[in-house]
């Protein structure tokens, strides 16, 4: 592929710079044909993810896992406990399971001991959900999101331990929350046509 000067005056290689050829330039040109794109239709777009995740994205995801803020036993900064019916491991997965599959995720990852007892699970924000985060606030369930779990660290661990961890699309995690931000926006203000782009689970799930 011929390098197009064009497509890196614009292209930010933050996240790319080790990445050979001819990746690199295939990158590059799906980033400048998306510009233009964003470019000829005038939009505008604002980054407030560190607000998002504070406020709508936790409230968000324990309001589709049928949580409250009733049922928050301890917290940190992007982590919260939650208190929940005693019941076992996989039980509890299973209705989660029920639930994310209205956000198009039709079931969860599953690692650690099955049988065992939980009365409190933890959850995070989207991205900021690795269960090496908050496992001072010690619930029996954890938790985490595809972006940060990696299969030789932290499900090594549950396995190991028996310690019960679930993983889920990121996209899954956060759609709840930016609904809530929708609604907020529309509230407060009511002259601009705000239109949530409804996402879920951003990868389609294809079984046997």
């Amino acid at each position: 592929m011929d390098k197009d000067p064009e497509l890196f005056e614009t292209f930010d290689f933050q996240f790319f710079n080790n990445i050979p050829s001819p990746a690199r330039e295939q990158y590059a040109k799906a980033f400048h044909s998306k510009k233009k794109w964003i470019e000829k239709n005038e939009l505008v777009i604002i980054r407030c993810y560190h607000l998002i995740n504070l406020k709508f994205i936790p409230a968000g995801f324990a309001e589709i896992l049928g949580y409250r803020e009733d049922d928050i036993v301890s917290s940190k900064e992007y982590y919260y406990v939650y208190k929940v019916e005693k019941n076992t491991a996989a039980k509890i997965a299973r209705k989660i399971a029920i639930n994310l599959k209205k956000l198009n995720q039709p079931g969860v990852a599953f690692y650690g001991d099955p049988t065992r007892i939980v009365s409190t699970i933890g959850i995070g924000t989207g991205e900021m959900c690795d269960p090496r985060s908050y496992s001072e606030l010690n619930p029996d369930l954890y938790i985490g999101v595809d972006d940060t779990i990696w299969t030789w660290l932290q499900t090594s661990y549950a396995e190991d331990t028996g310690n019960p961890l679930i993983v889920i699309n990121q996209g899954t995690s956060e759609e709840m929350g930016i609904r809530l931000l929708n609604q907020h926006l529309r509230e407060r203000i009511p002259s601009i046509e705000i239109v949530h782009f409804n996402q879920g689970c951003d990868y389609k799930w294809i079984t046997a």
